[in-house]
């Protein structure tokens, strides 16, 4: 029987590092096949990707991965744990994932499977620990942070260890991997050289922050020598043609707009949004015209800029706290991006109950008789107006060629 690895990640770009996390997992694991959960075209740090995903799809498929599957985009743009628990959800859902192999920088994946029991199981000592934490004005991923390492009690073992921006994420999959109960097993690479959020080069490797920083500087030829010949052959591609993103910066006026026609209480309803923080958006907002003044005005020791430009996503995009909530009681749709020739094969063998979408005419044309009814289909249909609208929005940071309409007229990518 084949042996399926499931990997999430938003590729953004696809470099060196993921090509050694896939060769790395399919020589320990034994895996036949790789599916990857990918994000679209806006990233969990309140960003846009570099490239639109069909692209980030070819630079997948030409890295090793089988099936890429879209993780949609009130996932791909949630706070850690809904992120991680809309993927694993669809690792889930698919029937045929054996493993889940994720990037971290800890040692051993059993730190970070004791620190994601603690955070399941919510021990009252430990809940009354972060309550103290959270009290003294820390923002939640500190407060947490200080509350576990006062409740494990092993500095040498946990220090620094929920800092790590793979940690984080990992103890998130783990995390969603026991609440719902999953088969999936978890296995863990080990970060090397290069962290998350370092701008560093080292050897042939560099971060996707990294590579970001280097491609607003226009240092291309640093960038080649750090991603796979096929994946900057797409990349450079795309920045020739003027089809690329670099930041959220690209829709400064458009957010700056849609917060201005926002009442206090329409803010309020932004995922993300409490504790009176929608009066200092709606006054920061009516100050300046400058997305990064805006940031700076936001954000605070409790508010993170993550969590702030995330925020202005939810605002652009037109994300509530509704749409969020559904999406944690649903299981989402699979929607297909494309597949090797190998990869076709898993195709065959998913969940026949599962809602796959290859061809998004072909399947509003199968459920047109269903888009208005209640229950799970018509909050699956608004999860997909989501996404599509995250689409056309995307297109308009554009230099060249910003079309609307992509997710019915770009097919399978086929590899």
């Amino acid at each position: 029987m084949s042996k399926v690895v499931g990997i999430i990640a938003e590729y953004n770009p696809f470099h060196n590092g993921h090509s050694y996390h896939i060769q790395n997992t399919k020589a320990q694991t034994g895996a036949d096949f790789v599916v990857a959960v990918m994000t679209g075209n806006f990233t969990q740090r309140g960003n846009t990707s570099v490239i639109n995903k069909w692209e980030k799809t070819k630079m997948a498929l030409n890295g090793d991965a089988d099936l890429v599957i879209e993780l949609p985009t009130i996932y791909s743009v949630s706070s850690a744990e809904n992120f991680a628990n809309g993927a694993v959800k669809i690792l889930n859902e698919l029937g045929i994932v054996d493993t889940i192999s994720f990037g971290m920088e800890a040692d051993d994946v059993s730190t970070l499977n004791n620190i994601a029991n603690v955070l399941v199981n919510e021990p009252p000592e430990y809940k009354a620990i972060l309550e103290h934490e959270l009290g003294k004005g820390n923002s939640f991923p500190k407060a947490r942070e200080n509350a576990l390492m006062m409740y494990l009690n092993d500095i040498k073992r946990y220090a620094n260890v929920v800092k790590g921006s793979n940690n984080i994420l990992a103890i998130e999959y783990l995390k969603a991997l026991k609440k719902q109960k999953s088969s999936i097993v978890p296995f863990g690479v080990k970060r090397e050289k290069v962290y998350y959020n370092s701008t560093k080069i080292i050897d042939e490797y560099a971060s996707a922050t990294g590579i970001r920083n280097l491609l607003l500087h226009n240092q291309l030829e640093e960038v080649r020598k750090v991603m796979p010949s096929k994946s900057y052959s797409i990349l450079l591609n795309n920045l020739r043609q003027g089809t690329y993103v670099l930041d959220i910066i690209a829709y400064n006026d458009e957010i700056i707009y849609k917060l201005r026609s926002m009442t206090v209480k329409q803010i309020a309803n932004l995922p993300d949004v409490s504790e009176g923080l929608e009066y200092l958006i709606k006054e920061v907002s009516n100050k300046t015209n400058n997305l990064i003044e805006l940031i700076n005005g936001i954000k605070s020791k409790r508010y993170t800029q993550t969590r702030i430009q995330r925020i202005l996503l939810y605002a652009l995009l037109g994300i509530t706290k509704k749409d969020m909530e559904m999406s944690k009681k649903i299981t989402p749709y699979i929607r297909v991006l494309g597949c090797s020739e190998k990869g076709k094969i898993l195709l065959s063998q998913i969940n026949s109950k599962a809602k796959v979408i290859t061809s998004l005419k072909k399947y509003e044309v199968s459920n047109k008789n269903k888009r208005f009814c209640i229950g799970k289909q018509k909050t699956l249909n608004r999860m997909l107006e989501i996404d599509k609208m995250a689409t056309d929005i995307y297109t308009i940071g554009y230099k060249k060629d910003s079309k609307a309409g992509l997710d019915y007229t770009k097919g399978l990518i086929l590899q």
